[in-house]
């Protein structure tokens, strides 16, 4: 079993090189982690700059932190592969602004999860959920 410094230590690798494959860091990307039942739920969550929106990336569930990290690393490695790319047309309730998301999702459902993650649905007016080609 892994000491307390080094699974802190084993942790902050995993979430760096997540970071670096990813291309996004510092305040873009979030890790939030929760427990389930007898399980740890991480939700990857990215943050757009441009129009400060969140929206989830992806959720994985382990035994503990160290296991739910190394799933999203696993699937951060490989999501491109595995997903298909979808692009959402959206504007916030008290924007004037039509918004433009990518997304990488199994199906339009789960796309659009992602989009409303953790915020109510009457925020967000949906206009467009597109299928993208595969190239």
């Amino acid at each position: 079993m892994e000491s307390t410094t080094d699974v802190h230590v084993a942790s902050a690798r995993i979430q760096k090189q997540i970071e670096h494959h990813l291309g996004i860091s510092g305040s873009s990307l979030l890790f939030e982690f929760r427990q389930l039942d007898n399980k740890t739920r991480l939700d990857l969550i990215t943050v757009n700059p441009r129009h400060q929106q969140s929206f989830l990336f992806h959720s994985e569930t382990g035994y503990d932190k160290l296991e739910a990290l190394r799933k999203m690393l696993a699937y951060v490695q490989n999501y491109r592969d595995q997903e298909s790319s979808f692009t959402i047309q959206w504007m916030a309730r008290d924007d004037k602004e039509l918004n433009t998301s990518y997304f990488r999702a199994r199906n339009m459902y789960e796309a659009l999860d992602k989009l409303y993650f953790g915020r109510d649905m009457n925020t967000i007016t949906v206009f467009s959920v597109v299928l993208n080609p595969v190239s």
